[in-house]
Formats: structure tokens, sequence, C-alpha cells
């Protein structure tokens, strides 16, 4: 009885250091490939002044982006909700995707200037007729229950 018992813990133990064993390696390289392409990032940057017209999280699919970009991107990704900027570039009105935290604090219907590279908005340096407004604080689920 307590052979059995010592045997499954044992089996259990093995099994869990094999599971973390592979997901240390996996880690490493996703992190290895996540550097990689921060640094194509930071080469294709440039900065642009835009005219934000809309913007809204929408599918990948619905977006409207260019067939390139969809046809890019993991099959499982393409019905992911992602922030959409809908913005005019000089005399053109493009679709572009937004970093998340920049979304979050990116103003509608002002013109900014932003880190674009390529139709990636990474970064917010200015905002016309103030400064870069930081995202809203989100409550929490207990926020609500406090007294003001």
């Amino acid at each position: 009885m307590v052979q059995t018992i010592l045997n499954a813990v044992l089996i259990i133990l093995i099994i869990a250091a094999v599971v973390l064993a592979v997901l240390y390696f996996l880690g490493t390289k996703l992190q290895k490939r996540q550097v990689e392409q921060q640094q194509l990032l930071d080469a294709a940057a440039q900065t642009i002044s835009i005219l934000v017209i809309d913007k809204k999280k929408m599918k990948l699919t619905q977006a409207g982006l260019p067939k390139a970009v969809t046809d890019q991107t993991p099959k499982y990704m393409r019905w992911a909700k992602v922030p959409v900027v809908k913005a005019k570039i000089g005399p053109k009105i493009m679709t572009l995707i937004a970093d998340g935290r920049v979304f979050e604090s990116l103003p509608v219907k002002t013109e900014a200037k932003v880190v674009l590279s390529g139709i990636y908005i990474t970064q917010i340096k200015s905002v016309r007729g103030g400064a870069v407004s930081a995202p809203p604080k989100k409550k929490g689920f207990f926020a609500k229950f406090k007294k003001k």
C-alpha cells in the first residue's frame, strides 16, 4: 500500500519535472524571438504626425487591413480583437494597429506625433494642444463596494 503511493508520487514528480524543463526551454526560445522582433520594429520606426479619426477594438478580419497582413497572421489570431486606429496621415486615411498602452491614451479627433513602425503604432511622442494623458486606471471589482 505504502509502496504504491510512493511510486505514484514519484511518477507525478518526474512528469512535473519534465513539463517544467520543456516550459523553460520554450520560454527562452520565445524570449529570443521577441527580442529579434523588437529590434526589427525599432529599426523600421519613424516619427509621424497623424490625425486620429476613430479608434476601436475589432477582429483582425473585420478591421479593413491589407490582405497581406491578414494572410501573415496565424489562424488562431485572426479572430482575436486588436486595437485598431483609423488615422489621416497626410492626405491618406489609413487603418493602423496600436500597442495596447498607446491605444488607451491616444485621444480621438486630435493630432498627435507617434512612432510608427509599418502599420503598428508603438509610442506617442506628443499630442497637439496638451500633454499625453495617462490611460485611465480601471477600478477593481471591490472598488464598487467601497464607500466614497
